[in-house]
């Protein structure tokens, strides 16, 4: 049975994908590299907006229309809402209303009578009334320098534009001993690990004893060595002494980056949104934060023309951004979402204003990441190598060039280089002081 996989969403679907595909593999299948090679499509389906939900719909329409013989099993946060819509749909033969690898396996089995080969799972979580988060460990991100490991899916808040905990239920942890037994396996093929799921500050409050993401960064840094640490999607209140503490000191083992989403800089509206911070919170946290590491990568998410938001919140938020240290952003306009408290606010923004307000933060967001570009030209750098090797990331999110770009000045992929960063902002690359020829224009 050959299988395609395609994923829409964020870095915790992702790591699904690689659990789906890790255990059809096990049960004999094999993975195809594109719909077209294959018996049975998986769409791993993202429900962030209207829009992916659509965006999910009219991929499975054009892959069916494509090749009328493909069977397409989906599954994912969309799937767990709108499941009678998928089954609705030609091609579709299996919905599964959520993220379980080993239910996604069984539903592509069942595309071939049974066929595949069943095997005994060397660990599972016990199954109550949600999906498990652990399982069969992951071993591999496949095709990729970077792993992905997931501590933490669910989520206890309720923003009120957010569709995703209603997918994804609430708030659970994986058991310490699973974390780091699984970063050991996946630091066997890849040189940086990104810590990620669906609301990562609140790992460990369900554990006993109760641990905090500090406290899982600080084990992991001790006992899964020569590998590099990242924190994905974190919330600025979330983000403890501790933690900064070890991006400081961890001698860029944890890197020192952090993407803490910020949705609006104005109180009004965040209240709306039913965030829990305030401005002021959010903006003496990054401050603390920026004053104690350097370098620092640093993103954030911006909703623009949220229902209520008027001109003076948005100016309110364009001048907390021009204060704060972000390297990027990522800036989107308001999209409401069925079933949430946001689709039923008053006092709506037009789109057009929406999509100016978010084109103005954009702007602004590309200028501070190209000064900052400028500004880390001369300085020392550690990238992890990507692809064929021509690009790397570095420890505080800035893609740049590795390799001059002739024939055979690559390095190798999924490997790490330390060295001097020169170049503008337009062309940023890495020079490694054992053979700058490589790796200079």
């Amino acid at each position: 049975m050959r299988v395609h996989y395609h994923t829409f969403g964020c870095k915790a679907n992702q790591y699904d994908t690689e659990r789906m595909r890790q255990e059809s593999e096990a049960r004999g299948s094999t993975t195809a590299g594109g719909a077209v090679d294959a018996d049975v499509l998986v769409v791993n389906t993202c429900t962030v907006t209207n829009q992916a939900d659509a965006q999910a719909r009219r991929f499975i329409r054009r892959a069916v229309r494509e090749q009328p013989d493909l069977r397409v099993v989906v599954a994912g946060c969309s799937a767990a809402l709108r499941e009678a819509d998928y089954q609705a749909m030609d091609g579709v033969v299996d919905v599964v209303t959520g993220h379980d690898p080993m239910l996604v396996a069984g539903a592509i089995g069942r595309q071939q009578g049974g066929g595949l080969t069943q095997i005994q799972l060397r660990t599972s979580l016990d199954r109550i009334d949600h999906e498990p988060v652990g399982g069969e460990l992951l071993r591999t991100r496949r095709g990729a320098a970077r792993g992905w490991l997931k501590v933490q899916d669910g989520c206890d808040r309720k923003c009120s534009f957010c569709a995703t905990r209603l997918a994804r239920g609430e708030s659970r942890s994986r058991a310490l001993s699973e974390v780091v037994a699984e970063a050991r396996l996946l630091a066997e093929r890849h040189v940086e690990l990104v810590i990620t799921g669906i609301h990562i500050g609140h790992y460990g409050i369900d554990l006993d004893p109760k641990l905090s993401l500090s406290q899982l960064c600080a084990v992991l840094l001790e006992k899964v060595p020569d590998v590099r640490f990242r924190i994905g999607s974190v919330e600025a209140t979330e983000i403890d002494d501790l933690l900064i503490e070890l991006m400081v000191t961890s001698g860029g083992r944890l890197a020192p980056h952090l993407h803490m989403p910020l949705q609006s800089g104005a109180d009004p509206v965040l209240r709306l949104m039913r965030r829990w911070h305030t401005r002021e919170q959010y903006r003496t946290r990054t401050l603390e934060i920026a004053e104690h590491v350097s370098p620092l990568g640093l993103g954030a998410d911006v909703i623009t023309g949220f229902p209520g938001e008027t001109e003076e919140d948005h100016a309110t938020t364009r001048a907390l951004i021009e204060e704060l240290p972000f390297t990027y952003l990522h800036v989107f306009p308001f999209s409401p979402r069925n079933d949430t408290v946001a689709q039923t606010l008053p006092s709506p923004v037009p789109q057009r204003i929406a999509a100016d307000r978010a084109r103005e933060l954009r702007m602004l967001a590309q200028d501070r990441g190209d000064g900052y570009r400028a500004r880390r030209s001369g300085s020392m750098a550690t990238v992890v190598v990507e692809g064929d090797g021509g690009t790397g990331l570095t420890e505080d999110y800035l893609r740049v060039r590795v390799g001059s770009g002739h024939p055979g000045n690559t390095v190798e992929r999924s490997s790490m280089l330390t060295g001097t960063l020169h170049g503008d902002p337009d062309d940023l690359y890495i020079v490694a002081p054992h053979d700058p020829a490589l790796y200079s224009p």
